[in-house]
């Protein structure tokens, strides 16, 4: 498989999911920066530019789509980053409210590491990331 040449922010609240796509990404060549929190993956995206934000619908783990504004954010940093959106608390509205703010791929936790990389692999950056 080819080098990601990526840059790539993950955000989970679930310490092992985020080690594991972490570790994963880190591995196909991607510069990954890790957020555990809402704020600190607000802070990540004043701060730099990313080709793809992977994004947990439910951050603070009760059901609610906070990461949906999140997605917003990603989009409004830089309308080039492809969102992926991944969460344990999957429904048919929650998924099209994904894609309706602009989210390239919706996985169900939990992840298929190699579907996700491979979706991953497949999505093309608009143009390369600052």
């Amino acid at each position: 498989m080819p080098k990601l040449a990526a840059k790539i922010l993950i955000v989970d609240d679930e310490p092992t999911i985020l080690l594991s796509l972490s570790h994963c990404l880190q591995r196909s060549g991607a510069t990954v920066t890790a957020c555990r929190e809402l704020r600190a993956a607000e802070e990540a995206l004043r701060a730099d530019v990313f080709d793809l934000a992977i994004i947990d619908l439910c951050l603070s783990g009760g059901g609610q789509p906070d990461g949906l504004g999140l997605v917003r954010a990603a989009k409004q940093a830089n309308p080039q980053t492809h969102v992926i959106i991944i969460t344990a608390y999957g429904t048919d509205d929650l998924r099209r409210q994904a894609f309706e703010h602009g989210a390239a791929g919706y996985f169900s936790k939990p992840i298929n590491l190699d579907q996700l990389l491979n979706a991953v692999q497949n999505l093309r950056p608009s143009a390369p990331a600052g």
